[in-house]
């Protein structure tokens, strides 16, 4: 892969995240019956930084689980023939709240459906909002995120490389073209 450029850079990256927690509070009123998810792997550090700006808003931290989507996929075959099965944790009920699934980018919506399934076997929220730190388009599926941090129209051949300090060591949004 060649790189092309950095769309985000940390600061942005925080920015845009403390955007969201406005946009997630005005939508919602307040934190009462919210519940964050963070898809694995990206997902979860953005879904706690997101948790952490709504409570320095809003004074109360909603609940953040993980979510792990890999037995919900439908190109499971085509990925691993042994899986890296990384764990849902939910220490807390989704019956009735509005769960907020985040990930850190949306492209075909294939992950988003498989999270709305792993989330339907958790129990039946009220409701369900989608954060996605970057939407690149060519959704395959219906689904559109209600919370986006960055919009980036993309080729197929590129590739949107989301990199944050808890999972590589650095905050940034990189693009890469492939060859």
């Amino acid at each position: 892969m060649v790189f092309r450029a950095e769309l985000m850079d940390k600061p942005a990256v925080e920015r845009a995240l403390v955007r969201i927690a406005h946009q997630v509070l005005e939508r919602n009123k307040s934190t009462d019956g919210i519940c964050l998810m963070g898809i694995h792997t990206r997902g979860v550090p953005l879904a706690r930084r997101l948790a952490e700006n709504i409570a320095a808003l809003e004074g109360t931290r909603p609940p953040v689980g993980e979510l792990d989507i890999t037995l919900y996929r439908d190109d499971l075959s085509r990925i691993a023939d042994a899986p890296l099965i990384q764990g849902t944790i939910v220490p807390f009920s989704i019956e009735g709240k509005t769960v907020l699934l985040c990930d850190d980018v949306i492209f075909t919506g294939r992950t988003a459906r498989a999270a709305m399934d792993a989330l339907m076997e958790l129990g039946r929220p009220a409701r369900i909002q989608l954060f996605c730190l970057v939407d690149r388009g060519h959704r395959e599926l219906p689904i559109r995120p209600d919370f986006v941090g960055k919009n980036v129209p993309t080729a197929r051949s590129e590739v949107i490389s989301v990199r944050l300090a808890e999972t590589d060591g650095e905050t940034c949004v990189k693009l890469f073209e492939q060859k």
